[in-house]
């Protein structure tokens, strides 16, 4: 199985927590993962905008798939730290970018950031989060 083969099959293996969130995956590299969903209603607050936690769970999951692109098949990777800058709300009907890539690419941790835009361009989180590599037996 080529590199290309393998990132392909680990970033169209998503969780059913990403599939339920309607996450479409349009490209992703071991530096760079791009996805887009949909603001459905089910997703929304009371505003009608893009709940917090939905923009929190796109980055987890995003942060999680990259480093996943970035170990051994045997090792897994858990979240340890997120945080989340909310800069602008995203209507019902728009759908959101996500752009994820590195800050650090450790052995133990990987540090990856998340810029959220709206449909129109304009940014509307940034998610700063930690992962851990977990090794077999560790």
């Amino acid at each position: 199985m080529t590199d290309d083969d393998r990132i392909r099959r680990l970033a169209e293996a998503q969780p059913p927590f990403a599939r339920l969130m309607g996450l479409r995956l349009v490209s992703a590299e071991p530096d760079r993962l791009v996805a887009e969903i949909e603001v459905v209603a089910d997703l929304t607050n009371r505003n009608g905008t893009l709940h917090g936690g939905a923009v929190m769970a796109i980055a987890d999951n995003l942060g999680g798939t990259a480093t996943v692109l970035n170990i051994a098949d045997d090792e897994r990777t858990v979240t340890i730290e997120s945080k989340t800058n909310f800069i602008r709300t995203v209507p019902e009907g728009d759908t959101v970018r996500a752009v994820t890539e590195p800050l650090h690419k450790g052995r133990t941790t990987m540090v990856w950031q998340t810029r959220i835009t709206r449909g129109d361009g304009t940014l509307a989180a940034i998610v700063t989060q930690t992962q851990m590599v977990l090794r077999p037996g560790g």
